[in-house]
């Protein structure tokens, strides 16, 4: 009976650890101006949210002035198995607009789109995973 329960526990746990793979920090695509953000995306309650950890110029140089330090990025995204993750919520900040989102991860890069239209026209970036 023990080792039942140990077993389903474990199961349980690796599922878990699973569905929190994206978790961690990204490097975004570069921007119209060639800087570009980490991100860190950590659990939020049920759900994944990515907050901007730090910002950096073209080049390469921090940025300690970039505005939007500690921002909300994305929020209430949800692990639909497979590697992809959907329901949540991102913030373009070269747009300041709000999208609905979806996250696909392939190793270490994740694929990152904001939609409109019920999904239909999204764009997106690639991150990379900062280790």
């Amino acid at each position: 009976m023990k080792r039942a329960f140990l077993a389903v526990t474990l199961c349980f746990a690796a599922t878990t650890a699973l569905a929190d793979n994206a978790t961690g920090t990204w490097k975004t695509e570069a921007g119209d101006t060639g800087g570009y953000l980490h991100v860190s995306i950590a659990k939020c309650g049920a759900a994944l949210c990515g907050t901007i950890a730090k910002a950096f110029e073209k080049g390469g140089a921090a940025s300690n002035t970039y505005e939007h330090l500690g921002k909300k990025m994305i929020w209430d995204m949800q692990a639909d198995g497979n590697n992809s993750y959907s329901g949540g919520k991102i913030w373009a900040p070269d747009k300041d607009k709000t999208y609905k989102s979806k996250m696909s991860l392939n190793g270490n890069s994740l694929t990152v789109k904001g939609c409109v239209a019920g999904g239909a026209i999204c764009r997106g970036q690639t991150w990379s995973r900062v280790n």
